[in-house]
């Protein structure tokens, strides 16, 4: 009944469902409404009203009206006939109902009292249905306590969602009210958002939905308002270009000639001027890339000292990665020209759909190339850099096969990941710029890292995911299987026209992302230090779903720093607890000298550092492992604080000290490292030597505590994610 419904209303071209034809469609899915009647006039209400039960509502039914208690067209708590009757003939006076299409009035059995709960849904431009839940009245109105989820949704989606709202208490019964049935209220969001649900039933029909409210009671849910919008029929047609796969091999096959090519082609370089195209010779030349170089140049016999060939059909042999940067309008048919001899092609050049005047050889470029059996990166990105492969486009990136994979739409904030990164301690098992993304999308290349035994952890960053449905799909499936950190550029940008409904109005981009991160092994970060941050703790931390980090030590030298290190914790929401009895018992049978604190955080000032070389903290470590049993330990070292203290710099000792409880402890506790610094050459330079060390122990090391903490909260969220446990608040 749904979608014949629906569908004939957006035949008829109307923009909207009446509230009683939406309640039609709500009763036909098995969600509660008020028993009601329709009336012509006040005339008809005695007999209308014979076989149903005051209190009654009444509501103005008119296509001109969607919020109709805005306009006056809605009367509560009507004790008896006459009273619908002169309600209906008061509203009908006033100017805006008097001056509308009046289509009728809808006179309810009034719900009884109960929690008022909001249930929306929109449909957003890049992943589709999106399900809306918060507590009604002022919660919704000025507070907006609500979330939202990507449809369709499960049980542990809904039963989230209502955990997440501010007022959740008063669901479950706070302050002397009666508990409402939030079991019920989770069957009506399943009926609205779920696998089998409305809004996956009716495709593209429904562009806002609003009950509002929902009045759930201790026994029921009762929607007692629904407001529906439409969309058009043009709207809800099928974009008429299609991107049509090239080959269907498994992910690994698909794209080892991007991130292991045993051929090269590079269409761009001059003999004249050092253009990019010259330099990406050079470079990949010095990062060890071993293969041929075919240079693609239409008249000249030698490039950059290599037998150059006029088009990608003359190479001795079948080309894996195209390396493209001619004028934009010469690439198609370059590309073209390839009839099957080349694999993947990565479009440098720009000219194509980020321009207006671009967008139709765009279609071009994908049409040839897919007719040539080309797969295509970009156009206007900057390159692919692959370690294992001996591939690069950033100058003096590490050589080191690493186990992070990236994926970036902007070429020039990847140079600053991969280098920024390396000074971290990150090492890369690839990245690769997409740029417009005309063919290869962003959920391609997270398939590939999905499929990837060399890669532990994925960073995207991205504007345009393209295919928003596919993206979050693959992301919900069983490939799925490591985390993957997202940085997200142009959140607040797309914003939203006016909306019809308070769903639409209380949506917005970033409220997607934020729902595709509750729902999937995702974390989101807001800037590239944080995004780095994550990628590093998990490039060097197993996620441990069995036991999700919450308590946290805080170990190092400085009272204020553990002061304000214990404040960083609690603001990313974790906790940095006093130790039980039988830990301090053990931590102060060491004897240590006043002016130290043991109660967590450790507080040990330098000169208790020094004793033992810097072994003491070796023996207070142990000791935490032992008898406290934390998620994580995190350590915090001033060293500017050591500099001109005694004969000895223990920092040495410390770190040897890291490795070995690393080695003592396997596996019982997270271990990250914050090394202060004045900023002072000589301490830096140091300090690098000391960054390098930990990363040999596996051991992620962060220049402030503010920094690990917020690492070690993205952890916390995907091992929380993991274990099934509510999305990580912070």
């Amino acid at each position: 009944m749904s979608s014949t419904l629906l569908q004939d209303a957006i035949s008829a071209g109307r923009s909207s469902l009446s509230e009683a034809e939406g309640k039609t469609i709500l009763s036909s899915l098995g969600i509660q409404v008020p028993r009601s009647s329709i009336l012509a006039a006040p005339e008809e209400v005695e007999t209308a009203l014979a076989d149903m039960t005051g209190p009654f509502v009444a509501k103005v039914m008119s296509p001109d009206i969607l919020h109709k208690s805005d306009a006056g067209g809605v009367r509560l708590a009507l004790a008896d006939a006459p009273a619908v009757a002169a309600a209906i003939a008061d509203m009908a006076c006033k100017p805006s109902i008097s001056n509308a299409n009046v289509e009728g009035w809808l006179v309810e059995e009034m719900t009884p009292a109960g929690q008022e709960v909001v249930v929306g849904a929109l449909r957003d431009p890049q992943f589709g249905a999106m399900l809306m839940v918060g507590l009604g009245g002022i919660f919704v109105e000025v507070l907006k306590d609500v979330t939202f989820r990507l449809c369709p949704i499960d049980r542990r989606d809904a039963y989230d969602m209502l955990r997440e709202l501010a007022g959740f208490d008063l669901l479950q019964g706070a302050r002397g009210r009666a508990p409402a049935n939030i079991d019920a209220l989770v069957r009506l969001m399943l009926k609205i958002g779920g696998a089998e649900g409305l809004l996956m039933r009716t495709g593209d029909a429904i562009a806002e939905l609003d009950l509002n409210p929902v009045i759930v009671s201790s026994e029921r849910a009762v929607a007692v308002d629904a407001r529906f919008i439409l969309r058009n029929s043009e709207t809800c047609k099928s974009p008429g270009r299609r991107r049509e796969p090239v080959d269907d091999t498994n992910p690994l096959t698909r794209f080892r000639p991007l991130f292991e090519p045993e051929t090269i082609a590079v269409l761009g370089a001059s003999t004249k001027d050092t253009a990019i195209a010259n330099t990406f010779i050079r470079r990949i030349k010095d990062f060890g890339f071993t293969g041929p170089i075919y240079p693609v140049h239409p008249k000249a016999a030698e490039v950059e000292g290599l037998k150059a060939y006029p088009d990608l059909a003359s190479t001795p042999k079948p080309v894996d990665y195209a390396y493209v940067a001619i004028t934009a309008n010469r690439i198609p048919d370059a590309i073209q020209a390839a009839d099957g001899r080349c694999r993947i092609a990565q479009i440098i050049s720009s000219g194509f759909a980020e321009v207006a005047d671009g967008v139709e050889l765009q279609h071009q470029l994908v049409d040839k190339a897919h007719a040539a059996g080309v797969r295509l990166l970009g156009p206007n990105s900057l390159g692919t850099y692959s370690p294992r492969g001996g591939l690069t486009f950033p100058v003096g990136a590490p050589q080191e096969v690493g186990h992070i994979g990236v994926v970036s739409q902007s070429g020039g904030l990847s140079t600053d990941i991969i280098k920024r990164g390396q000074w971290r301690g990150i090492r890369f098992s690839g990245l690769v710029t997409i740029g417009n993304s005309c063919d290869l999308t962003p959920t391609d290349l997270l398939e590939y890292y999905f499929a990837d035994p060399q890669t532990k952890a994925i960073g995207l960053y991205i504007e345009d995911i393209k295919d928003g449905r596919a993206f979050f799909d693959l992301l919900r499936s069983s490939a799925a299987t490591k985390p993957v950190v997202i940085l997200k550029g142009g959140r607040s940008a797309q914003g939203r026209l006016a909306a019809a409904s308070h769903t639409g109005a209380l949506a917005s981009d970033e409220r997607a992302w934020q729902a595709l991160t509750a729902q999937t092994g995702t974390v989101m970060v807001a800037h590239v230090n944080a995004f780095l941050d994550a990628l590093l703790a998990l490039q060097s931390l197993d996620l441990r779903p069995t036991r999700p980090t919450r308590r946290v030590t805080l170990f190092g030298n400085g009272g204020g720093s553990s002061v304000l290190g214990s404040d960083a914790f609690a603001a990313v929401g974790l906790s940095v607890p006093p130790f039980e009895p039988a830990t301090l018992d053990k931590l102060n049978a060491l004897g240590l000298p006043p002016g130290n604190s043991v109660m967590n955080p450790i507080d040990t000032p330098v000169r208790t550092l020094q004793e033992k070389d810097g072994w003491i903290a070796g023996e207070i470590l142990d000791i935490i492992h032992e008898t406290a049993a934390p998620d994580a330990v995190a350590m915090h070292l001033n060293l500017a604080a050591f500099v001109g203290r005694g004969n000895t710099n223990p920092i040495d000792n410390l770190l040897s000290v890291v490795e070995t409880t690393q080695k003592k402890h396997p596996d019982q506790a997270h271990f990250a490292l914050a090394l202060r610094s004045d900023g002072s050459p000589e301490l830096e330079n140091k300090k690098r030597d000391y960054k390098e060390r930990a990363r040999q122990a596996n051991v992620p090391v962060y220049d402030e505590i503010p920094e690990l903490a917020a690492a070690l909260a993205a952890v916390a969220h995907l091992e929380a994610r993991l274990a099934g446990e509510p999305p990580y608040q912070r």
